[in-house]
């Protein structure tokens, strides 16, 4: 009789641990970006962090997914697996709360004009004014899920449904650092200069990458983002104040 590998739905696929390379476990909380999946990732990183099994040298999170990276002098791989599996067995990582030590940013943004010139296409593509996109984005408060693409960039989200949009089907030559792009229901604020596939409907002077400094990357995952909508005279008066770019922060409970 052939053995039937169909998963039954009875079956949670999710969470799952699998190994990557000799010294890594990627423990993962689903297929695709959700609200909760994203916020299980975050939450289990802090849990391993402050409470996973001994030899974990580093930790990181994706969309969807947490990894880490273990010492393979520190011992058995296999007894550190059984000690993450433990750990991920012991709680509703999908319910818990976000970790502490999150802040709110504040960043002022200039929506459309010719710092920002795909808003009015974006705005098209969602089935909105580009008043209406303006008074969406900017009044909604967004997640960091993940940092990637480029060194300190976040993705955030999620926006509303009509923000559910392809990326284009040709590249824009370059965004500036401090761009603010859509796509996917998902934004995307340029910590370099650089091509892309996201629709540019926002400049801010926020620099989210700054190897001058003891803490190179500005955003962390979990952290959460208004984009203050201002007029391009404001936006030039704090690019001059700093890498802050008159962005403001304070922390979250």
């Amino acid at each position: 009789m052939m053995q039937d590998d169909t998963v039954s739905e009875a079956e949670p696929r999710f969470p799952r641990v699998r190994p990557v390379g000799v010294d890594g476990l990627l423990v993962s909380f689903g297929d695709r970006l959700s609200e909760p999946a994203n916020r299980a990732a975050l939450a289990f990183r802090d849990a391993l962090d402050r409470e996973g099994p001994p030899g974990i040298e580093e930790t990181s999170t994706s969309l969807v997914s947490t990894y880490l990276r273990f010492d393979l002098l520190h011992g058995d791989s296999a007894v550190l697996q059984r000690g993450v599996e433990a750990l991920l067995a012991s709680d509703d990582w999908y319910a818990r709360p976000l970790p502490h030590g999150r802040r709110l940013w504040r960043i002022p943004t200039v929506f459309g004009t010719a710092l920002a010139p795909q808003l009015e296409e974006a705005a098209a593509a969602a089935g909105m004014t580009p008043e209406a996109a303006i008074r969406s984005v900017s009044e909604t408060r967004v997640r960091v899920q993940t940092i990637g693409f480029a060194p300190g960039q976040p993705y955030l989200g999620e926006l509303d449904e009509a923000w559910n949009i392809p990326r284009q089907t040709a590249l824009t030559d370059k965004v500036p650092i401090g761009a603010l792009t859509v796509a996917i229901r998902q934004l995307v604020l340029f910590s370099v200069s650089t091509p892309t596939g996201w629709r540019h409907i926002g400049q801010t002077a926020f620099r989210a990458f700054r190897p001058e400094s003891d803490t190179p990357f500005v955003l962390r995952p979990g952290d959460e983002v208004l984009f203050d909508a201002v007029a391009p005279e404001v936006l030039e008066k704090v690019r001059a104040e700093g890498p802050d770019g008159g962005a403001t922060a304070e922390a979250l409970p």
